[in-house]
């Protein structure tokens, strides 16, 4: 028992240590980075950001740790690699000539690859020189394929590559190597992975006309780390495995109550609107008055002095507003206050993972209290159906995390056999579920609103059917006396699941 202590001390000395890349979300995944003092293979086909993700980890090891880099390409010269990430927010060419970067372009002529009298000696004198020219921590090798392009026999491969990766390890450096994936290996020679400490796969598939891309963690030796596949985007600020997993089930509850924007719907949740932080759905078909409900919202946020984000899925920000003023809405002066700020983007655009993205860098760069999606259900066709929900329970997940209150609109189909469509298979995320519909007065042959709350959690709140009337004074509320039909009352209490069963 007394060496028990010992012992932990020994484990804990010899944990593998880690080299963080910078790169968004990727060192969750890997538990602190990639492996230091040691090797890593990226794979991937062309086009999947194998380049890209070594010029970051140079990049951010330069900026952030300290650490500088040698990135030696056998494919595309130096002003190559400067147009690569002209449109980036990459300083490759100031890291450069501030020697925080060497990069090294070796031109690969016909006879030094020929496997009668291969020899990479050179190569590592060039490389060698670099590495202690500005004491180079990190080096990158793109792409080990044009270096052994000639050989072909699988003994000399094996020996040259073994040399190449002894050799980066006793230097002391954390290495990046890349390569293509060959048939049914890693990488055209099919060696590299065996000799590798890690292998990382990287993949852009097209789906349904979407490109998607995706990051695998292969291989770890001595770690643990994630083995599903994740989504990667590249946008201006580089790659970006964001977000991970879901924020978890951790959020503290509140009681603090924030104001719907309508009093009288105020009154249905008790007189106090709704939980701050929470998550609200309003669903309902074609114009029964969702983005009314919405916009009411993000005003009276904007009136307490939070910030609201109101993303809009179908319209511009210029005919939201317009659209809006009609019942009495003024939202630019709010917009001009600072207080909201309204984004308009089709989502055929881009990508699922990039509208997440996207919203990540709003949320941390505008810091709203509120947050509106107007509708959510204009996702849909940006994916298969586990690939949305995937998407919008990551989306819940940060706006609880961040304490922030979330608004969601969805539309019903007028089809539908049950006004409490809408929930998009995340119905049990939701924590305040009102849905608004259209009815039939037939004493003055015309239709009307209505409104009734499904559920709040933790609340008291109204079971009663109230009319909805959209004017030129705002929107009112209205208790109504009489019962719904039997044909209304049989479309209640059906979910999507039950429907599709």
């Amino acid at each position: 028992m007394p060496k028990t202590p010992g012992k932990l001390k020994s484990v804990y000395h010899n944990q593998l240590q880690k080299c963080l890349t910078g790169i968004k979300g990727f060192d969750q995944i890997t538990d602190g980075g990639l492996p230091r003092n040691r090797t890593t293979l990226v794979s991937g086909g062309a086009g999947a950001g194998k380049t890209l993700f070594g010029l970051d980890f140079l990049i951010n090891g330069a900026i952030a740790y300290n650490e500088p880099g040698v990135f030696m390409s056998f494919e595309e010269t130096q002003d190559d690699l400067y147009k690569d990430v002209d449109s980036l927010n990459l300083d490759l060419q100031g890291l450069v000539l501030q020697k925080k970067i060497i990069i090294e372009h070796v031109i690969l002529e016909r006879k030094d690859i020929q496997e009668t009298d291969f020899n990479i000696e050179e190569i590592l004198i060039r490389l060698e020189y670099a590495i202690e020219s500005i004491g180079a921590k990190r080096v990158v090798l793109d792409s080990i394929e044009s270096l052994f392009a000639g050989l072909t026999s699988a003994g000399i491969l094996r020996l040259e590559i073994k040399r190449l990766f002894r050799w980066l390890k006793q230097k002391g450096v954390t290495a990046i190597v890349t390569g293509e994936p060959g048939h049914d290996a890693f990488t055209r020679h099919g060696l590299e992975e065996y000799v590798s400490d890690c292998i990382i796969l990287l993949d852009n598939r097209v789906k349904e006309q979407i490109s998607v891309r995706r990051i695998r963690v292969i291989k770890y030796r001595g770690s643990n780390h994630g083995t599903n596949e994740y989504p990667f985007v590249i946008d201006k600020d580089g790659l970006s495995v964001i977000p991970i997993t879901s924020a978890g089930l951790d959020q503290p509850g509140t009681k603090e109550r924030v104001s719907t924007g309508i009093p009288a719907l105020d009154k249905m949740f008790g007189g106090a609107g709704y939980t701050r932080g929470s998550t609200v759905l309003i669903s309902g078909t074609a114009g029964t008055g969702k983005t009314s409900l919405a916009a009411a919202f993000a005003i009276e946020s904007c009136k307490r002095g939070d910030r609201c984000l109101y993303l809009s899925y179908e319209e511009s920000s210029g005919q939201l507003i317009q659209n809006l003023s009609s019942i009495g809405f003024d939202l630019n002066s709010l917009i001009n206050k600072g207080l909201l700020k309204i984004v308009s983007t089709r989502p055929s655009f881009f990508g699922l993972e990039m509208h997440l993205l996207d919203l990540y860098k709003i949320i941390a760069d505008f810091k709203p209290k509120s947050v509106v999606i107007d509708p959510l259900t204009s996702l849909i066709g940006q994916g298969d159906p586990r690939e949305i929900q995937s998407m919008i329970t990551r989306m819940i997940d940060l706006l609880k995390s961040n304490g922030i209150t979330g608004l969601f609109t969805s539309l019903v189909s007028s089809t539908a056999q049950n006004d409490n469509g809408g929930e998009i298979g995340v119905s049990s995320l939701i924590d305040t579920w009102v849905v608004v519909r259209e009815l039939e007065e037939y004493a003055g042959n015309k239709r009307i609103r209505a409104l009734y709350i499904v559920k709040s959690r933790g609340m008291s709140h109204s079971s009663d059917i109230y009319r909805l009337n959209l004017s030129d004074d705002g929107i009112g509320l209205v208790k109504m006396n009489a019962p719904a039909s039997s044909n209304q009352k049989g479309k209640v209490g059906k979910s999507i699941s039950e429907r599709q069963q």
